[in-house]
């Protein structure tokens, strides 16, 4: 007979999952191109993920039976809808996850998908070829949980993306990603902050890609958290992102409290949609503001402040650079204008003596006309007189002479 496990302890260190929510926020209603978020949990397992369709791989526009859709906007959710139900169907509490063969079966099943919905959608060929063109793109990251022994705290968490979304484990001691960027340019998180490089591997129906896997061991307590490009990419540095997932804690009270308030500050920041999911293993929300409090601090006092300090400093900098140049410029224009007379001196003369003559041949020319007016006039009243006087003669009777 196998011995009887007691229940895992709510309050200690081999809870399950306790705390779990998710969102989507599109910029324009119905349209977004992420689709909502997976988020799972149950005592020994947990699953999370989000879906990036690509817009401008994606861009093609189809009619669907809702409407006109992009492609972006209905890979992500297909996607979803295939990873999610492979998925529930391979993590089972009983049986430890093959990674590798998981990674190849999601990519198989959703590329068929993907393929099979474009036929579908008999889609007219584009005129416009390029490489950077796709059928149905998307990206996605998935975070799989299984607990590695029945009652113990410890965890493994199979790690599987494609493409640019991220996956992340926040430990008391700080966040750490989990994935690597899929981009033509390897940079690290912050260099991507900066540079606008390629996606070189996404999902999709018409394109080769593959699936990445890495299988991580953790300790409970922590938290995962997914996130399409729209929660971090608009920050200025990762050090900002844990601290706009951390910081609401100081006054959320809820779980509910906690979301809302991190999607009001990744709305007042992105230019994107943005999803994002998340599980805290081994905390509620009691336990998590209590042991992410110090991290809180040290990282806004070693980290984040410093940083705005000095951007605040650049921006006050930027300003009065501004402020001087106008300054040189008016004072510049107030000093030629003391300048000017003097320097112009002599060209002032030769204007006053130009303005002269100009005058002068004007008198001449006007005197001219004059002249040549009166003399016309002179000349119209001589014809005029010789006119009456030959009309004269002809009106009186002619002499006969014998």
């Amino acid at each position: 007979m196998s011995e009887a496990q007691p229940p895992p302890n709510p309050n200690g260190p081999s809870a399950g999952p306790t705390v779990s929510f998710g969102f989507n926020l599109g910029k324009i209603a119905d349209h977004g191109e992420d689709s909502d978020p997976i988020v799972r949990d149950g005592p020994d397992l947990a699953l999370l993920a989000v879906f990036d369709g690509m817009g401008g791989a994606g861009g093609t526009v189809y009619e669907t039976e809702d409407g006109p859709r992009s492609g972006a906007y209905l890979a992500s959710r297909i996607a979803r809808d295939v990873v999610e139900q492979r998925m529930l169907e391979l993590l089972v509490p009983d049986w430890n996850l093959n990674g590798e063969a998981a990674a190849e079966d999601l990519r198989r099943s959703v590329q068929e998908t993907l393929a099979r919905r474009l036929a579908e959608l008999k889609a007219p060929p584009s005129r416009l070829r390029s490489k950077l063109l796709r059928g149905l793109p998307t990206t996605m990251t998935v975070l799989a949980l299984q607990r590695a022994s029945r009652t113990g705290s410890t965890w493994l968490c199979h790690v599987f993306w494609a493409g640019d979304s991220r996956g992340y484990v926040f430990e008391p001691d700080g966040a750490h990603q989990l994935t690597v960027d899929d981009l033509r340019d390897a940079n690290d998180a912050m260099a991507n902050l900066r540079s606008d490089s390629v996606v070189s591997n996404a999902m999709s129906a018409d394109t080769e890609f593959h699936v990445n896997y890495r299988r991580v061991q953790l300790q409970a307590p922590f938290f995962l958290l997914c996130a399409t490009d729209g929660c971090f990419g608009y920050l200025p540095t990762p050090m900002h992102f844990e601290r706009l997932v951390l910081s609401p804690l100081t006054e959320a009270r809820t779980v509910d409290a906690w979301s809302r308030a991190i999607q009001r500050e990744v709305a007042g920041v992105t230019g994107d949609d943005a999803a994002m999911s998340v599980v805290s293993v081994g905390a509620g929300m009691k336990e998590i503001h209590r042991l992410y409090a110090p991290r809180l601090a040290e990282l806004e006092d070693q980290f984040t402040a410093p940083i705005d300090d000095l951007v605040r400093s650049v921006q006050r900098a930027e300003d009065e650079l501004i402020a001087q140049r106008q300054r040189q410029l008016e004072e510049t224009e107030q000093l030629w204008a003391r300048y000017q007379p003097g320097y112009e001196r002599y060209l002032r003369t030769v204007e006053a003596v130009q303005d002269e003559d100009e005058s002068d041949d004007s008198d001449l020319v006007s005197a001219d006309v004059e002249e040549r007016d009166q003399a016309g006039a002179a000349g119209d009243l001589a014809t005029d007189r010789s006119a009456e006087a030959d009309a004269a003669a002809a009106a009186e009777p002619s002499e006969v002479r014998s």
